[in-house]
Parts: C-alpha cells; structure tokens; sequence
C-alpha cells in the first residue's frame, strides 16, 4: 500500500481530514425456500457493500430483492426475554401489560415480552425494578409468520444467515424462518 494512502488513513482517522460519510440502509430479499431477510447495514460505501451483500445472497441461494420487497412483513416491536426460572406467567403478566406491553409469549424456555418500541423502557424498568432480569432486551425486527424449514433449506438458511452477519457492514440479520430445536442441533454437528 502506497504511503501517501496510509498516512491520509491516519489523518482522517485523527480528525485532520474529514472522513468518509458513514450511512445506514437496509438491504431486502429472500433467501432459500422463500425465507424474507432483512438485512441492516453501516457503510461508508454504499455501491462497495451493495456488491457484497448481493453476492452472499446470489452465492447462498437467495435474491437480493427490491427496498419494500419483504419489510412489509415485518414489525418493529421491543422484545424482552426472561428465562422461566426468573418469573412465573402470571407474575410477567401482570407486570409487563401494566407497564405498557402487549403480548406475553411462551418460548420454551423462557418468556417473550412484546411492545411497540416507545414502551420498551417502561416494560424494562418495570421488570427491574420487581428483581427480575432479562436475558435479552432490544428494538427488533419481528416477522408478522413465520416459514417452517427443515433439511438442506434450513441448512442452506442458515448458512446465508452466517455469512451475512459476519459481513464487517452489517450490524442486524432479520428472517422469518422457523427451524425446531431438534433440526438445529442436527445442523450443528
């Protein structure tokens, strides 16, 4: 690499030069077995990381879809997990609806706790403030169905999912796939 390319690295990572603008976009398309994805990206090149994202698609068998293509199958909401050994349903129940949630899921192991986002703050405080804390607390992407995969498509899911969330650019994966328990721990042998 030239000098001149390092040293206006340098510069602009000190502050001397201005750097590079840094945006945030959302990529869309569908991965195997019609899986919807929704992929949020962090770039200083946008053309550079729609070639990239684009390729792990195409590569894993997926597309690279249109912007509305799949978000419209998904919503915004505030998730909070608790394991079912902090806190009983009705105890949940209670807390979470009066501090402003919406919905309350069981999840095998733990407990789901759904909002719209300007509620996530109360629900949390709320679950603080009685002792109990989550495992898992976020603003997510949470699909509206989900598609049941088994076999080479939830392999093949899964593994455009990894290459995805190892891109340096991305900084969230959303899909709407559904794989048992049973079927994952297969995959990972």
């Amino acid at each position: 690499m030239p000098a001149d390319n390092i040293k206006r690295a340098i510069q602009r990572g000190t502050g001397q030069l201005p750097g590079a603008a840094i945006e945030e976009v959302t990529f869309e398309g569908y991965g195997p077995g019609g899986v919807a994805v929704l992929v949020e990206v962090v770039t200083d090149n946008r053309n550079r990381t729609v070639s990239e994202i684009r390729h792990l698609f195409a590569k894993n068998g997926g597309n690279l879809g249109e912007a509305g293509c799949v978000s419209w199958m998904f919503s915004k909401r505030s998730l909070i997990v608790v394991p079912k050994g902090k806190a009983t349903e009705g105890q949940l129940m209670e807390l979470a609806l009066s501090a402003g949630a919406d919905d309350l899921r069981d999840e095998g192991e733990s407990w789901a706790i759904l909002s719209a986002p300007d509620a996530h703050e109360n629900v949390l405080a709320a679950l603080k403030q009685n002792g109990i804390e989550p495992s898992l607390h976020e603003i997510s992407m949470i699909p509206q169905s989900q598609i049941k995969l088994q076999g080479k498509q939830a392999e093949a899911v899964l593994r455009m999912s990894e290459a995805l969330e190892e891109h340096d650019d991305v900084q969230n994966v959303y899909a709407n796939f559904d794989i048992e328990e049973k079927e994952m721990e297969a995959l990972a042998r």
